[in-house]
């Protein structure tokens, strides 16, 4: 027991002295976010590079909160976890879903909202894309941006259905209208904000999704400090009605 207890205060003490993103983001004076600036509602690259959407203005205020600079950092899907994990980035933010495999490599704050996938669809198409078994049809044109968790529902449970990958997820919207393809498998909050933009389109059955998903903000891992004040943020963020504020100028 002697020769154990004192390896056991060495570790705690590496541990206790290993600075946190939070002692590095107030040091150097910068938050950085990841972010991929093409899903609205929740982040939004404008033609001028500035960004706009729900998680942009959440950014800002947990930079605030940090009496910091923000700086977001421009990621795409497919490299959003790699970015944070490569420590590109302190947070990643922008309708992120939680997914396993990204629980594998990340920190989640806590929740922000409960979401999930459904097909959007020309509005004329709503009754012949109601089911899986009716989309999973060679005949029928499947458009996803590349990475995302969308692409990876279409693997898992459509796999027999033609699927054309984008880089850019903001035109998949205006090439559903144009019948350039039949289906995208996105989230509900996205489906329901896009239709507001293009009216020949229809999500189906928002209120009940094809599968159960969340949304939530990724940290870095091993960095439980970090993630306890980004939760403590979120809280008193929800609680003095913050949060519900920037969310009600979205939808």
């Amino acid at each position: 027991m002697k020769k154990i207890l004192p390896l056991v205060l060495l570790l705690a003490a590496g541990s206790a002295s290993a600075e946190s993103h939070l002692q590095g983001v107030v040091k150097q004076g910068t938050l950085n976010v990841c972010t991929t600036g093409d899903y609205k509602p929740y982040t939004f690259q404008k033609p001028d590079g500035s960004y706009e959407g729900i998680d942009i203005s959440m950014a800002e205020s947990l930079a605030k909160s940090l009496d910091v600079k923000l700086n977001l950092v421009k990621s795409t899907w497919k490299t959003l976890t790699p970015d944070l994990v490569a420590g590109k980035c302190d947070i990643a933010m922008g309708g992120v879903s939680v997914t396993l495999p990204r629980q594998q490599q990340v920190y989640f704050a806590e929740s922000l909202d409960v979401d999930g996938k459904i097909p959007f669809v020309r509005c004329d198409d709503v009754k012949k894309y109601q089911t899986i078994e009716q989309i999973n049809q060679s005949s029928v044109r499947v458009i996803e941006p590349i990475g995302g968790t969308n692409e990876a529902f279409v693997h898992a449970y459509l796999p027999e259905s033609s699927l054309i990958l984008s880089h850019d997820n903001a035109g998949i919207f205006q090439q559903l209208a144009d019948k350039k393809a039949d289906v995208m498998i996105t989230d509900a909050s996205e489906a329901l904000y896009q239709k507001k933009s293009h009216p020949s389109l229809c999500a189906v059955n928002p209120e009940k999704p094809m599968q159960y998903g969340e949304k939530a903000y990724m940290l870095p891992t091993d960095d439980i400090t970090w993630k306890l004040y980004v939760d403590q943020w979120l809280h008193l963020a929800r609680a003095t009605g913050e949060y519900q504020k920037v969310v009600a100028g979205w939808r």
